[in-house]
């Protein structure tokens, strides 16, 4: 049965090839871009005239209206695919004064999540994109007030979006499935060449492993779960996501973070 599935980041790279398979198989594929003019670019390359929407996941206040103009348009949302992210950025810090970094990769998905939920049906999915590369998250950088190098702040970021994934699964046993997953280590995405300056593997094993967790059956009981897709199956997370006073304190600092928005 088609499914409505909204992707972040669906401009380039990994998401827009995740969204040209999904969109090929009967899909309806909602596309979120920063860029109105990459947007209407990815659009005609996915075909089928899909949905767009335009945001920029470092301002909160954009993220609060691109989940409102979603909602608007639609009452269910079988799949929520988080795959916007930033590595090395020129800007690293928002308006707001928060890190560029855990803002695009851990609170603007969260936040989105969280907006979505009511539409998003006991047996659907939220798929976000972990990394290999996690490292203990620094509150005080997450919160702002302590500045990291580019890794660094990726690193601990991924590590706190898949904290929230978990947390989030405890919060909703019911459903949907709350799935982490590390597309692959150093695919042929911009943010690798640009962060890495290496061409990068096969795009098409990250937008693989995507389509799978959105979809596939093998999926279906796996919320909470951590997918490597480096060792093609689900392993356990930086041990630092089971310190329960860590996961407390990180968890505290997203929720207040997208709650004073």
């Amino acid at each position: 049965m088609p499914k409505t599935i909204l992707i972040t980041g669906a401009t380039d790279g990994i998401g827009l090839m995740t969204a040209k398979t999904l969109a090929t198989e009967g899909h309806t594929v909602l596309l979120h871009g920063r860029s109105a003019e990459k947007l209407e670019a990815a659009a005609r390359e996915v075909g089928g005239a899909p949905e767009t929407f335009r945001a920029d996941l470092s301002r909160l206040e954009e993220v609060e209206a691109f989940a409102e103009e979603i909602l608007a348009r639609h009452d269910s949302l079988d799949v929520l695919i988080n795959n916007a992210g930033v590595f090395k950025t020129a800007q690293t810090r928002t308006p707001d004064g928060l890190d560029t970094r855990f803002v695009v990769n851990t609170i603007a998905p969260y936040l989105l999540t969280k907006r979505l939920l009511p539409i998003i049906p006991a047996t659907g999915r939220v798929v976000n994109l972990s990394s290999a590369a996690q490292a203990p998250v620094d509150v005080a950088a997450l919160r702002g007030e302590r500045g990291l190098d580019h890794m660094a702040a990726y690193a601990q970021s991924k590590l706190a979006i898949t904290i929230w994934t978990r947390e989030m699964a405890k919060d909703n046993p019911e459903g949907p499935a709350f799935i982490a997953v590390n597309p692959g280590s150093l695919l042929a995405s911009k943010m690798v060449k640009e962060g890495f300056g290496v061409a990068g593997n096969d795009l098409s094993i990250g937008a693989d492993i995507l389509r799978r967790a959105a979809l596939s059956e093998a999926f279906a009981d796996a919320s909470g779960r951590y997918f490597d897709n480096d060792s093609g199956d689900f392993a356990e997370p930086h041990p630092s996501a089971r310190d329960a006073a860590r996961v407390a304190e990180v968890m505290t600092a997203i929720r207040d973070l997208a709650d004073k928005n």
